[in-house]
């Protein structure tokens, strides 16, 4: 729509230019000129806000629906596609298609409706002037907004259509919410160690106290399960030096071999860096620095709680195994984990 200004510097604000006088049966408001006041020169006559592209058309105008109604079957279309690649697999190039398809779809039918079937006239209208707009002003202005819906309501095929479309394409849309992943539950509570587990290094094979060397030190994992990410430890021999840690761990180190979660719990980076002269781990991420003779307490940096601690013994065959699962969930802090 197209505004010009009709007032003049000096004039009056009530004052209107040009000369013929708006019947008042005609009473076009909407052109910002009150019944009865003199037509502005500025504002073309014989204006209609109301006609569409295919008003003397009715053939034109079905034909129009069938187009907007076939780019929303392609929408319905892709959209039961994408519910179909979700469940068969969220396969990521396939449900980017269905997506991209459903959207054009969606967006041209709309673009189409507005082209073909609803008033689309470029009308120029008068600005008038700056004083407050009156009553019967603001209520027109309502009325005008209410014609555009006027000519949708005529379309009850295309009404709907669009119920169907946003029924299956709002259906569709909450299938990628599966991509978050199932719920975790207690997952983060537990780790494949568990009694009688036997601890084996990076290539499976099974270890004993012997195999660390005092100040040494060796990742291990639970056996069965070398890929399972929960679940990987630190094996060290921490020689004469007394570890400080709470009586009710008293029996969960083998003399001086005891076993520490390696996940930081901080971000859950590895905290692999062991310095020998003042036995603390370090994790390379983001420097949190933990005390192995105080039980793999933080000492530095961001990480808020201890590493927990594995508790191991020897079987039969004197191999190193778990005596149960961790006490206290790995890795870092989440909602419910509290602290230590």
């Amino acid at each position: 729509m197209t505004v010009t200004d009709d007032s003049t510097t000096g004039a009056d604000p009530g004052e209107v230019q040009g000369e013929e006088e708006v019947p008042f049966s005609e009473n076009p408001r909407h052109f910002g000129i009150d019944p009865g006041d003199p037509w502005p020169d500025d504002v073309p006559k014989g204006q209609d806000d109301t006609r569409w592209r295919y008003q003397d058309d009715p053939r034109g105008a079905r034909r129009a629906e069938i187009r907007v109604a076939l780019c929303w079957t392609v929408t319905v279309l892709a959209s039961i596609g994408l519910m179909v690649v979700y469940v068969e697999g969220a396969n990521t190039q396939a449900a980017g298609v269905c997506w991209g398809l459903a959207f054009a779809g969606l967006g041209l039918g709309l673009l189409l409706w507005a082209r073909d079937l609803l008033p689309n006239q470029e009308i120029t209208a008068s600005r008038g002037n700056h004083a407050v707009s009156h009553e019967e002003d603001r209520l027109a202005v309502a009325e005008s907004m209410g014609r555009g819906l006027e000519p949708m309501a005529r379309r009850p095929f295309l009404y709907k259509t669009m119920g169907a479309v946003g029924a299956i394409f709002g259906l569709a849309t909450l299938f990628p919410l599966a991509s978050l992943g199932p719920r975790a539950g207690d997952n983060l509570k537990h780790t494949k160690w568990g009694p009688g587990v036997r601890a084996v290094n990076q290539d499976g094979q099974p270890i004993k106290p012997g195999d660390i060397a005092v100040n040494g030190i060796l990742t291990i994992f639970p056996e069965g399960n070398i890929d399972d990410a929960l679940s990987s430890a630190l094996i060290m021999n921490i020689g004469d030096n007394t570890l400080k840690v709470p009586a009710s761990r008293a029996g969960w180190s083998i003399g001086s071999v005891v076993a520490f979660s390696k996940i930081c719990t901080h971000a859950g980076c590895p905290a692999s860096l062991y310095n020998v002269q003042s036995h603390q781990l370090v994790c390379p991420c983001h420097q949190s620095t933990f005390n192995v003779l105080e039980g793999c307490k933080p000492v530095f940096g961001p990480a808020p709680l201890s590493l927990p601690q594995l508790p191991i013994t020897t079987n039969a065959d004197g191999y190193v195994v778990s005596q149960s699962d961790y006490q206290q969930p790995v890795g870092p802090g989440y909602w419910n984990q509290g602290t230590n």
